[in-house]
């Protein structure tokens, strides 16, 4: 495969993956938000004013959750890769590593800010690199630096066709909005399918190139 068919073989087959399993990918969409939102709900119900100690436990309760739920979804996108056909809802299941994924997500968060403090230019550089820290966390249970470096690895030398895609989601996304909103439910699923698969690839062009990260025990 060519460097610049990245983008269009990761939404085709974004695209491809989701018609097989609309139903069930919209349903997991559908649940997992409507979930949230109502369990984001419960702080402001239990006390209004939110100055309750009990208000914040739960709100950092609901956090634990909504990263749960995302760890969860980048499971499901990394399995549909393999046979979306037999896979269930239950494939994602327990959400792990959680910790290793919430210290990624923080350093990766420092990091970009970093970035972007000294200049915008090597804020979006250092996010480009270290846009799969999370994927490469859940698909083999990386520490947050391991998971970091892998991710910058497997990107080297296609950060211009990365940003192409992330540009590409975003235009996918904006047509499934002003489809009556009612497109995200089709639009929303094949990225998260497309950029599942953008991972896979550079992982693989990178494993012909080095070995990767071993995963930690």
């Amino acid at each position: 495969m060519q460097d610049t068919h990245l983008v269009s073989e990761s939404i085709r087959f974004g695209w491809e993956t989701f018609k097989k399993r609309p139903w069930f990918l919209i349903g997991v969409l559908v649940g997992t938000t409507a979930f949230s939102m109502l369990l984001g709900q419960i702080p402001a119900l239990i006390d209004p004013k939110g100055a309750s100690p009990l208000t914040f436990f739960l709100s950092i309760a609901v956090l634990a959750v909504s990263i749960a739920i995302e760890i969860l979804l980048i499971r499901l996108a990394l399995k549909a890769q393999d046979s979306i056909e037999t896979m269930t809802f239950n494939d994602a299941f327990p959400p792990r590593p959680f910790w290793k994924y919430v210290g990624g997500q923080f350093m990766v968060a420092l990091a970009v800010l970093v970035g972007l403090i000294l200049l915008i230019v090597p804020g979006i550089i250092v996010a480009l690199a270290l846009y799969f820290t999370q994927y490469a966390t859940v698909d083999r249970k990386l520490w947050p630096f391991e998971a970091m470096r892998e991710s910058a690895r497997i990107t080297k030398g296609y950060r211009w066709q990365l940003t192409l895609l992330m540009l590409a989601i975003i235009g996918i996304n904006i047509l499934g909005a002003l489809a009556l909103v009612v497109g995200l439910l089709v639009t929303i699923p094949v990225s998260m399918l497309a950029v599942a698969r953008a991972y896979r690839i550079l992982e693989h062009k990178a494993s012909e190139v080095a070995p990767s990260a071993a995963p930690a025990a």
